[in-house]
């Protein structure tokens, strides 16, 4: 019966993240590049009435994938050693970040850019912005870690797996308090997240 409901919850776990990514997806690579060719009725139009129902689907598809995935965490954990498999730290932790950064970052900003809330539109704009980038950017190396957990054993040293995670919270910080640099670009944000997953499996795989 354990074993039922594990699968039945990583099931969830995948289609509740197809649904948050494929929404950040679609945030960075469709409708941003769309807002700034848009004319400003078609803009006005589409942050009135489309923006928000996309919002809700990507905050609460963010939701129920770090709900599931704490239960799988937690059952990974009940019949194995979580400290022997470093993969999965990688792709938890991302995740765990993206998380907060949809709930605590993005959704708060966007708020204010679709007049929900008062503040500054324009820094609200950038803020949001920038987190979004940075979740795409940890998109690779958490699907990686995702994967790399059932799939593909690596007998990493925990020093790799610490310099991993000190370079994901680093670029954490510079979500929150820093600049797009590369990411401005969806060229550059989907050529950053494929660099970090390979500088992370590499590190894994050979420090």
């Amino acid at each position: 019966m354990a074993m039922v409901i594990e699968f039945i919850f990583r099931w969830a776990h995948v289609l509740f993240g197809i649904t948050w990514i494929g929404m950040l997806y679609y945030f960075n690579f469709v409708q941003t590049e769309y807002f700034k060719e848009a004319e400003a009725d078609a803009k006005a139009d589409a942050v009135k009435k489309l923006a928000p129902r996309a919002l809700w689907w990507f905050r609460w598809g963010a939701m129920f994938t770090f709900i599931t995935g704490l239960y799988l965490l937690y059952a990974i954990g009940a019949h194995s050693n979580l400290t022997g498999q470093p993969v999965i730290w990688v792709g938890a932790i991302a995740g765990i970040l993206m998380f907060l950064n949809v709930w605590l970052v993005i959704w708060p900003n966007q708020q204010v850019v679709l007049g929900l809330k008062e503040g500054d539109g324009p820094a609200s704009a950038a803020k949001a912005g920038l987190a979004s980038r940075t979740n795409t950017l940890f998109s690779g190396p958490m699907l990686f870690g995702m994967l790399g957990s059932k799939h593909y054993y690596i007998d990493a040293s925990d020093m790799s797996l610490y310099i991993c995670l000190a370079i994901i919270l680093a670029l954490e910080v510079n979500a929150l308090v820093g600049k797009t640099g590369p990411m401005t670009t969806v060229r550059g944000v989907i050529h950053c997240s494929i660099a970090l997953t390979a500088v992370i499996w590499a590190i894994l795989a050979y420090v």
